[in-house]
């Protein structure tokens, strides 16, 4: 399979100049901090259902590997490598990986980090049993390519989980205006609302790429109490979902 890669070199740039920030929880990137323990909720909760594996016991995800695309400083792949998996961490951006490897060495993890693209780690065979795929789909330049390579990485029964923007009115109020001019959270630019994609759009991206969509959730912010929650209803903003490898 010849490497080709979907990478939008600035795309890139933007999450290059942000780089030392991803673990100042106050920073530009305290929207993931914030979503980061509902994210994990999910995430958890489908690898354990998937592979059959007990959350109350000591490392439940040892045996499995585990990628993390566009890992950023490691913020889900530190996470993955406590509960015991063999985590390989991917990003295109060449500043970020530093970052990650310092901080996993100084929280004491062993992760492997590398500045690469999910094309060119399917071109060279690589295989995981999970593909963590968070809030990248809605960067790259052709999702479909890019949705592609991520299914090549994933072994038979493997187990692809992708979150991303949905493209709405609402959408674009909470996460362009909200977040980035009345908030100040993120930069800017972050974001393209145009590049944004429906759940339905994405089901039908990761059904052409060879995957079985099974689950989606919305990932709801809630101004009252400051937190995000999950729910099986409300899609609208942000949502995530789970997808296997027959």
């Amino acid at each position: 399979m010849e490497s080709q890669t979907t990478v939008d070199p600035a795309e890139v740039a933007k999450f290059e100049a942000m780089a030392a920030e991803w673990w100042d929880p106050n920073g530009k990137f305290k929207p993931l901090h914030m979503l980061n323990p509902c994210r994990l909720d999910y995430i958890t909760s489908q690898i354990a259902a998937e592979f059959d594996r007990d959350l109350t016991k000591p490392l439940p995800f040892k045996g499995l590997r585990l990628l993390d695309i566009g890992c950023g400083g490691g913020l889900l792949a530190e996470p993955m490598a406590r509960l015991g998996a063999d985590v390989v961490g991917a990003d295109a951006a060449a500043r970020n990986i530093p970052v990650a490897q310092v901080h996993a060495a100084q929280s004491g993890l062993t992760i492997d980090y590398r500045h690469t693209t999910a094309e060119a780690m399917a071109a060279a065979g690589e295989q995981f049993d999970v593909v963590l795929n968070m809030e990248v789909v809605e960067h790259v330049s052709d999702p479909l390519a890019y949705l592609t390579a991520c299914q090549h990485l994933l072994v038979p029964g493997g187990l692809m989980i992708c979150s991303t923007l949905n493209r709405n009115t609402k959408s674009f109020l909470m996460a362009i205006i909200g977040a980035e001019h009345v908030m100040r959270w993120l930069p800017k630019g972050t974001h393209d609302w145009k590049k944004f994609i429906t759940p339905d759009e994405l089901c039908d991206l990761i059904r052409k790429a060879g995957l079985d969509p099974v689950d989606r959730k919305g990932m709801v912010f809630n101004p009252v109490t400051w937190s995000w929650s999950l729910s099986s209803r409300d899609l609208s903003v942000n949502y995530v979902t789970s997808s296997l490898k027959r």
